[in-house]
């Protein structure tokens, strides 16, 4: 399969080249009503960090956790995460379950979601296992100045896309609204959360709280400065908390698309 045309459904079949292709425009798909459903998944240590200031990966959800986390990307279209956080964790980002990717294909879906990833300078790596795991089709939505660079470097692994410069997560979502995406997960890192939530582009927040704290302030955070929608003057809405093992999960309703009570 060649590049996947702006406005055309994916389906979870690996590109075999990379060619830049023009985002639809911000104004292509109305924010209030044609983009995709927008879920942020995060987990933080008591004080607030995502990682350590270590080389290793912190750990911060349990096993049942990630079952859980494995359920709701099996009900998503497409899981984004930033270059960041691809280049820091190496993640897979596919199903793990044999049961739920069996459930996917049997509704005609394919066994994980569409990858897709955000870059303004195109420092990515080809061996990553973003790239080199699964069948799912993977997209990279890159600054304008790196996309030709970008392209060149991916061939043969995904579709690269314009996204603007700079990067632009509207003209990301009407871009995957126009490739069949109606539901998308993004698991971090910390400035693509930030640009979803201060640009107002997201509709749940599932955050999930560990027993223990980091205490470095060399480590990352989730969400840093920023002017968001939601503040003392306008509190987001608590849908859910739930315990799970030693872990907490509140599930916030940021826009009116998040029914209270009903699980993302």
């Amino acid at each position: 399969m060649g590049v996947v045309p702006a406005g055309t459904a994916a389906t979870g079949v690996p590109a075999t080249t990379a060619t830049a292709v023009p985002a639809t425009t911000a104004t292509a798909v109305p924010a209030s009503t044609g983009r995709p459903y927008v879920l942020l998944s995060c987990a933080t240590s008591i004080d607030g960090y995502i990682d350590d200031a270590t080389q290793e990966r912190l750990l911060l959800s349990n096993a049942e956790d990630m079952e859980r986390i494995d359920a709701v990307r099996a009900g998503c279209d497409a899981i984004l995460v930033g270059a960041g956080t691809i280049r820091a964790d190496d993640p897979r980002l596919v199903v793990r379950s044999a049961r739920l990717r069996a459930a996917r294909q049997a509704a005609g879906l394919p066994p994980s979601p569409v990858k897709v990833t955000m870059t303004a300078r195109g420092l990515l790596d080809p061996q990553a296992r973003f790239f080199t795991v699964g069948d799912a089709e993977k997209v990279v939505y890159c600054a304008g100045p790196a996309v030709d660079r970008t392209t060149e470097l991916l061939s043969g692994l995904a579709t690269v896309v314009d996204a603007g410069d700079p990067l632009d997560p509207v003209r990301v979502l009407a871009d995957l609204a126009g490739r069949g995406v109606r539901r998308l997960m993004v698991e971090g890192g910390a400035s693509v959360h930030a640009q979803f939530l201060t640009a107002g582009l997201a509709d749940e927040l599932h955050l999930v709280v560990a027993p223990f704290f980091v205490g470095d302030r060399r480590a990352p955070r989730f969400v840093g400065d920023g002017a968001f929608p939601w503040h003392p003057g306008r509190r987001a809405r608590l849908a859910e908390v739930r315990q799970i093992g030693d872990v907490v999960l509140m599930r916030y309703a940021l826009s009116e698309r998040c029914a209270d009570g009903v699980p993302g």
